[in-house]
């Protein structure tokens, strides 16, 4: 087993459900601490996190990513135990194999390695780690971000260590994410019986047709990195479950994913004059968790991508597509960002896996990453 494996598996063994770290952090930091990095442990609300730099001055690359994994789901649905890794027909079980804590030994024992070819290079290396990607993610990498804003700590290049790569490891680079705004809407109506409705105000069918136009609405045609911005209902909720009452309230959950040539505001006052048109009586609680961010031609992608040709010989697709990741946290404060991690058919799902040897893949591309930003 490769060092790379070995602490992946360590780290699976830690079961670091959002916002639990269960250990893995230290495990991580043991071996940074060994090769000079310097570490300053940041606890915001209940969520752990790290900061630890090598290097005192010059530009500063960091590897971000998450200890923290989602919940199992039964385990006895699982064929092997989600925190007894194991490797079976060349593949790693266990929760987070892919997501991320594959990643994360990835970039341990990338650091290693770069720093025992390298010990006097370039610029400065950083690991920017927390425990709460999974979840809210209200007291992780934002708070640190904002902690190195008002410390005017500036990161330049970030690589994440999302599992971006889609069939073969280093297939894909997400060098961009669309934003993602959220929207909680009650349409209020008149509660009555089925048989008067001219006593009662069915607010399922004042929803309908405005529900109808937001659906077909062209919000924009995207760009050369991103698709158009799309509109999806999740959730409607609505009546007392019997079948002679019409409801007096309808409650719809839905959600843009939006690119670049869009902004929230715009989405918002958008939707707003739809509703308004339609004549509802509503409230709505839009919630932006993240805005799009791009990083398009420059050091770090082409980093990357001469990163990923060097080990696998293969050309890297970028990509903006999937949800959100930590990196729209990171991409404002003006740093290139990019993800790139193994293989990510089985994020989240029970079984979670990824092909063993993809591991020492991603830790070599990591390397090389490193190696063309500050050997």
């Amino acid at each position: 087993m490769t060092p790379t494996v070995q602490l992946t598996c360590d780290l699976i063994s830690r079961r670091s459900v959002t916002p639990e770290d269960a250990g893995c952090m230290q495990l991580m930091l043991e071996r940074l601490e060994k090769i000079g990095f310097k570490t300053e442990h940041l606890r915001f609300g209940d969520t752990d996190n790290f900061w630890s730099v090598r290097g005192e001055e010059g530009p500063l690359f960091a590897f971000a990513g998450h200890t923290d994994v989602v919940p199992t789901g039964p385990e006895e649905n699982w064929k092997i135990p989600p925190f007894e890794p194991q490797i079976v027909d060349g593949m790693l079980y266990g929760r987070g194999a892919a997501d991320m804590k594959g990643s994360l030994a990835a970039m341990v024992v990338a650091c290693e390695e770069f720093v025992a070819a390298h010990p006097d290079h370039k610029g400065r290396i950083a690991l920017l780690i927390t425990s709460d990607e999974e979840g809210p993610a209200k007291h992780g990498t934002v708070k640190v971000v904002e902690w190195l804003e008002q410390r005017n700590e500036k990161i330049d290049w970030c690589l994440v260590g999302e599992p971006s790569s889609t069939a073969l490891a280093g297939d894909v680079i997400k060098n961009g994410r669309r934003g993602s705004l959220g929207l909680e809407l009650t349409v209020f109506g008149i509660q009555g019986h089925v048989a008067y409705p001219h006593l009662a105000e069915n607010p399922v069918h004042k929803l309908a047709p405005a529900l109808a136009e937001l659906a077909g609405e062209e919000w924009d045609q995207g760009n050369d990195f991103f698709p158009a911005t799309s509109f999806q209902v999740s959730n409607i909720n609505g009546g007392t479950g019997a079948t002679n009452v019409i409801p007096g309230e309808v409650k719809v959950v839905c959600n843009w994913r939006f690119s670049t040539e869009n902004t929230a505001e715009e989405l918002e006052s958008r939707a707003r004059a739809i509703f308004d048109k339609h004549g509802l009586k509503y409230d709505a609680n839009f919630n932006l968790s993240g805005q799009p961010f791009l990083t398009a031609a420059g050091p770090l992608v082409e980093s990357a991508q001469a990163a990923i040709r060097k080990v696998t010989g293969r050309e890297t697709q970028l990509s903006t597509a999937g949800g959100t990741s930590d990196g729209r946290f990171i991409a404002p404060t003006g740093a290139q960002v990019v993800e790139l991690g193994p293989v990510n058919a089985t994020i989240h799902k029970v079984d979670e896996c990824v092909k063993a040897e993809d591991l020492d893949l991603v830790k070599d591309m990591y390397r090389e990453v490193l190696r063309g930003l500050l050997a």
